[in-house]
């Protein structure tokens, strides 16, 4: 005879039907990404961030290279660089290059960004020669340029002499040594923003010109109304990357003319190591180096906000 089984009772629920739970990503896929960028990040760290963190403290003290037992200072090293004319004179010497270097910049790289887009031997040869100065190194640079700018045997006087005119001492004179440094500046590193205008006129369809000229328009017509409208993005890149070189010149006018003559040509950065290395003032110089950054961001920002508005504007 069988044995009936009584039915169980309580809460016991049946098994949930459906794919078993899935389980978490293996620990590869959520720290290998971090482990990939850690090598970068330790050296972002280790040399950008640390030293920034680390200078910003030090404009608080009085610290020094020449020994002298660290002091702090509070906010007395950012008083006294509101009061330096020397940091104000350095500042005007900085802007006054940035706002001769600047424009000639951008136009002759648009030039010749226009003349070297063409195919064949002779455009080839055009990029060449325009991007090669920007491969030397400043010492080479200031070098040649040193020469062409002598007077008696260099070959800007010999022009002037040849054409009648009276010889210029360029390095040495007050209203002419800055001239001569962004001239050189010109030649030196017009090949980097001609590069950029390069690759964009590259980037632009043909079909566009060829469509313009069916409608009937000339050469003129072509670059005012289809090349420099198409170029004005990275026309607002190029500005906002010369500003901020501009600002930050320092090696060409070293080697040129030292920041003379009578302090005509210092920039800021040559200021700021001259206060740090020469005077041995590191809290001095790294309060007149933040104060020098904030400058720059506020530039940067300003142009993004400038050219921002330009093309939501189109």
């Amino acid at each position: 005879m069988a044995v009936q089984t009584p039915p169980r009772t309580g809460t016991t629920q049946p098994p949930a039907s459906g794919p078993p739970p899935r389980p978490g990503p293996p620990w590869t896929e959520k720290w290998g990404g971090l482990l990939f960028v850690a090598p970068f990040g330790l050296l972002f760290a280790l040399f950008l961030l640390w030293p920034t963190v680390f200078g910003l403290w030090n404009s608080f003290f009085n610290t020094s290279l020449a020994g002298v037992q660290q002091e702090f200072l509070g906010l007395r090293n950012w008083r006294e660089l509101f009061g330096d004319p020397a940091v104000w004179d350095s500042l005007k010497n900085t802007f006054v290059f940035t706002a001769m270097s600047t424009p000639p910049l951008v136009v002759v790289a648009l030039v010749m960004a226009l003349l070297a887009n063409r195919r064949g031997v002779f455009g080839w040869f055009l990029r060449f020669a325009y991007f090669a100065p920007f491969v030397l190194p400043a010492t080479v640079v200031t070098l040649i340029w040193v020469w062409i700018y002598q007077p008696g045997f260099g070959l800007v006087n010999g022009l002037l002499t040849a054409g009648g005119f009276a010889e210029i001492d360029w390095l040495n004179a007050e209203n002419r040594a800055m001239l001569a440094v962004v001239i050189t500046t010109v030649w030196w590193t017009v090949g980097f923003n001609f590069l950029l205008y390069l690759a964009a006129l590259q980037g632009i369809p043909q079909q566009v010109y060829e469509a313009a000229a069916i409608d009937g328009a000339n050469g003129r017509q072509k670059l005012f109304r289809i090349t420099l409208p198409l170029l004005s993005r990275t026309t607002g890149l190029i500005v906002v990357l010369q500003l901020v070189a501009s600002l930050k010149v320092f090696d060409q006018i070293y080697l040129m003319t030292n920041g003379g003559p009578n302090y005509a040509t210092r920039p800021i950065i040559q200021y700021i190591y001259e206060s740090g290395f020469t005077s041995y003032r590191i809290g001095y110089a790294s309060a007149i180096s933040y104060l020098f950054f904030a400058i720059i961001v506020i530039v940067s920002v300003a142009q993004f906000k400038l050219f921002g508005g330009r093309k939501e504007a189109n």
